[in-house]
């Protein structure tokens, strides 16, 4: 079952437990330099809106009202990170794509669970939050907004084609069985808008971030049940098209942003072994590179910045990041 209140997704299992449920949200956050250096976590300002397509059915591609879920409103160049939060620390497995490539693997979607020849999915409450595709060892290539068509998102590099666009979201929960062990070690003004004009999601700029291995096992998660949901990405105008309503304004460059003297972030679980990625994602070209590549001159906003001030996020089952109001 999946529901939406308050701009999240929350996803609940009451046939496997009472406590298996969790919450998805899309975060509004600066785009890093996309410059090849890394960089650390940046803030988190506000979820972006989500609606339903069912609610705009008529105002939306027709093949939109045919996948469901959810739409969101992002500008061209525009980065988010996806929030994750267990309720109860009640342990999910959680697969994210975009454009029906695994963010973690750089494989094709699937709906099922696999490990083999490496894990294609994240376990929260382990995993707080994911910023990128999973470009190695403790490094993301940031989510950047991109529209289809034009050769920089990970789905057409990675598949030749420009179908999709989007997140997918699949959930499975813990078996009930499981649960409680220890982890085994180990308005309309406009026309709706063309199926080209859809965006999605390109790698941007490096960041420090790691994902866990799954210590449990496969054998952990109840793969008899899940919940799959569709988010749709609307450009700015696309978005006041079909709802009637403005999109939030853009965020700060991450220059404007640092030269404030506003913090970073760092996230540390020593305890927690990291994957070691490795896959197709490692050879994708980021957006700036491929600006330059298709002859379109350099990134605009896409200044280097050192930030002044970083932050340590201690690990923690509860641990929320921190953003500035």
């Amino acid at each position: 079952m999946i529901e939406l209140h308050h701009n999240e997704l929350r996803f609940r299992f009451p046939e496997v437990h009472r406590e298996a449920s969790c919450r998805i949200g899309f975060i509004r956050t600066l785009r890093i330099p996309d410059d090849n250096r890394t960089y650390p976590l940046p803030p988190g300002f506000s979820r972006f809106p989500l609606d339903h397509v069912d609610d705009y059915a008529h105002r939306v591609p027709e093949k939109w009202v045919r996948r469901g879920g959810v739409f969101l409103p992002m500008y061209q160049a525009e980065a988010l990170w996806i929030n994750f939060d267990s309720s109860y620390s009640y342990p999910m497995a959680v697969k994210i794509a975009a454009g029906k490539i695994n963010a973690v693997n750089g494989e094709a979607w699937s709906n099922t669970l696999s490990d083999d020849p490496s894990q294609d999915y994240v376990v929260i409450p382990d995993q707080p939050w994911l910023d990128g595709f999973y470009a190695g060892k403790g490094l993301i290539r940031q989510f950047v907004a991109m529209p289809l068509g034009e050769g920089f998102t990970a789905e057409e590099q990675l598949s030749g084609a420009a179908e999709h666009g989007g997140i997918q979201i699949v959930v499975y929960p813990m078996k009930a069985s499981v649960y409680g062990r220890p982890p085994a070690v180990a308005d309309a003004c406009m026309m709706m808008p063309p199926p080209e004009a859809e965006m999605g999601l390109a790698p941007g700029g490096l960041m420090s971030q790691d994902i866990y291995e799954d210590e449990h096992g496969l054998y952990a998660w109840e793969t008899s049940v899940r919940s799959r949901c569709f988010v749709h990405i609307l450009n700015s105008a696309q978005y006041r098209g079909v709802t009637g309503r403005q999109p939030p304004t853009g965020p700060p460059s991450a220059l404007d942003y640092s030269e404030a003297g506003l913090p970073w972030f760092e996230y540390y679980n020593a305890d927690k072994p990291v994957l070691e990625g490795g896959s197709d994602l490692l050879g994708l070209d980021s957006v700036a590179a491929g600006m330059i590549k298709q002859g379109k001159g350099p990134l605009e906003g896409n200044d280097p910045v050192k930030p002044a001030e970083i932050k340590i996020i201690k690990t923690g089952g509860d641990t929320v990041r921190e953003g500035d109001f």
